[in-house]
């Protein structure tokens, strides 16, 4: 049976893609992209065999691509790097592709996009979880700086290699040969043994080309959030014609992203990771042309009046007709005076897998009553010895699914306190033990020594700085209820009120979370990011529309 990584395409298929590259013959071995490259082209191999090399274990072959086979993986509809070598074999013919036409012959050709595109996620799948190489990251597994490098590039799909000087001989003897110590850490190391101490997000992301460059012009749209609301409106925006950019201060999911599995959103009977379904988002938005980058995080927006412009950080300045908020909501910390000590060394906001193999036979704790909550507990519960569901209130199933409920209740090592808080951590580099207080004042100490909070969440709206309205939490108001004196004044607004998703400026809009009103839930998210759109381009036609008659 043949391998689905490795597909053939057929003569049609081929005949159709030569209308979007060139043909090359190579009469010897010539490498036709290397490790790191950015931007690198797509081959497929029209005589002869292209062999795929592993630089970071000796150049080993990883795979032969044989005649009607094709090179790449999900990567090249962004600006990510090669993460192996290409080398022709003698007397070779390819047909190279630039990833700028790949991506129109994968818009308009469905059977093309279908067999390149389910190629593309397994290779990567495979690559993540099957391979040890990419990226060398030193670091302690006790360091909050370490911890978010770590949970940056394993929720950006980035191939890497973490070194743990708390354990690994091969740390610490790294460290000696670049003559670096403790103070330096963490460092990454790339393929050419390049070093660089202390990363920034920015810098690892630049790196990895998952922060990408774009053109300098009026958008159509900008979609600020990369959860399911964003990313629908992504989707569905670049699918219609749009030219959309959008942009994350994270990782594609947002707080969908940390789900480790959800069984009840539609068509996935038996669930999927937050993580896997942002990542197919990701991949669908850019194989319409939307531009994604990350991490961009606004940090104010003037509207013109014929346009906004946004200011992110890393200095970036985007201007677009409209704009889709979908910044979603963070959980809050636990009101405890040193958490932030233990933040990413044994207090998390979101569990996976790279948090599943430090809970092994542990003892953990998941603080809050929602599905996220409940996922993360039965999640967590199939590597630790026991986790402790911390409730404030007196009802497991006030917010939480039912079918959530009784498979906590039904785990033999999901132990429930209802009525309860935490109120004291400990531990002297990473936690050590909690104590748990009851409605009735009585404490009891567990040698808890990882704890994921989901409780409180707070809308991501500080970037506004009043410019739309808001209710009294900071979520964004939308609709035809938006007062009249909150209302931006303007010609488009004249005859009509804002649209259902539309804030108090026309041709600003907000989904998701972030909107006051909305249903926490992926699929209310998705349909409010899809919705949208139909609201974006009534109000392109009105802005069209005024424009020619004040001209």
């Amino acid at each position: 049976m043949k391998d689905p990584r490795f597909p053939e395409l057929t003569q049609r298929q081929i005949t159709i893609l030569k209308a979007y590259g060139e043909v090359e013959n190579h009469p010897s071995e010539t490498k036709i992209f290397t490790l790191g490259d950015l931007q690198y082209d797509f081959f497929v191999v029209l005589d002869g065999q292209v062999s795929i090399e592993d630089p970071y274990n000796d150049n080993a072959v990883i795979v032969t691509h044989q005649k009607n086979e094709f090179t790449g993986d999900s990567g090249m509809l962004s600006n990510r790097g090669a993460q192996f070598h290409a080398i022709t074999k003698e007397d070779t013919s390819v047909l190279r592709i630039a990833p700028k036409k790949l991506k129109e012959a994968i818009a308009r050709h469905s059977d093309i996009s279908d067999v390149l595109l389910n190629a593309f996620l397994l290779r990567q799948e495979t690559v993540l979880t099957e391979f040890t190489g990419g990226i060398k990251l030193v670091g302690s597994g006790n360091s909050k700086e370490t911890y978010a490098i770590r949970d940056f590039m394993d929720k950006n799909h980035i191939w890497y290699n973490f070194l743990d000087v708390d354990v690994s001989e091969s740390a610490l003897e790294l460290l000696e040969n670049f003559n670096l110590s403790k103070e330096d850490l963490p460092f990454l190391i790339n393929s050419e043994a390049k070093v660089c101490p202390n990363p920034s997000l920015e810098q690892l992301a630049r790196y990895s080309g998952v922060l990408m460059d774009f053109e300098d012009k009026v958008f159509d749209l900008l979609v600020i959030g990369a959860g399911p609301a964003g990313l629908a409106g992504s989707v569905y925006a670049a699918s219609e014609g749009l030219s959309v950019v959008t942009i994350d201060s994270k990782a594609p999911g947002g707080q969908a992203g940390k789900s480790s599995k959800i069984e009840n959103y539609l068509g996935f009977p038996t669930g999927i990771s937050g993580n896997d379904l942002a990542n197919r988002a990701y991949v669908q938005a850019q194989k319409f042309g939307c531009n994604i980058s990350i991490p961009h995080k606004a940090e104010k927006i003037e509207h013109t009046g014929s346009h906004f412009i946004l200011h992110a950080t890393n200095d970036k300045t985007i201007k677009t007709k409209a704009i889709m908020a979908a910044t979603g909501a963070n959980y809050r910390s636990l009101p405890i005076d040193n958490i932030e000590k233990y933040e990413g060394s044994g207090v998390y906001y979101s569990a996976t897998g790279m948090n599943a193999s430090a809970c092994k036979n542990e003892l953990v704790g998941v603080v809050g009553g929602g599905n996220s909550a409940g996922q993360a507990a039965l999640f967590l519960a199939n590597h630790a010895r026991e986790v402790h569901v911390v409730l404030r209130g007196d009802n497991l199933g006030a917010k939480m699914s039912d079918y959530l409920v009784q498979r906590i209740e039904a785990a033999e090592n999901i132990f429930v306190h209802l009525d309860t808080q935490v109120t004291e951590l400990t531990g002297q580099y990473h936690l050590e033990s909690l104590v748990l207080e009851n409605k009735a004042g009585e404490k009891t100490s567990k040698n808890i020594t990882n704890l994921f909070t989901f409780i409180g969440a707070r809308p991501c709206t500080e970037w506004l700085q009043g410019l739309v309205a808001t209710d009294e939490k900071g979520f964004i108001c939308t609709g035809p209820g938006i007062k009249q004196e909150e209302l931006h004044k303007c010609s488009i607004y004249t005859g009509r009120e804002p649209q259902s998703l539309e804030t108090s400026i026309p041709g600003f809009f907000a989904v998701g979370d972030v909107r006051k009103g909305s249903v926490k839930r992926v699929a209310s998210a998705v349909g409010e990011g899809s919705m949208c759109v139909s609201q974006v381009h009534q109000f392109l036609a009105d802005l069209k529309n005024t424009t020619a008659i004040e001209a």
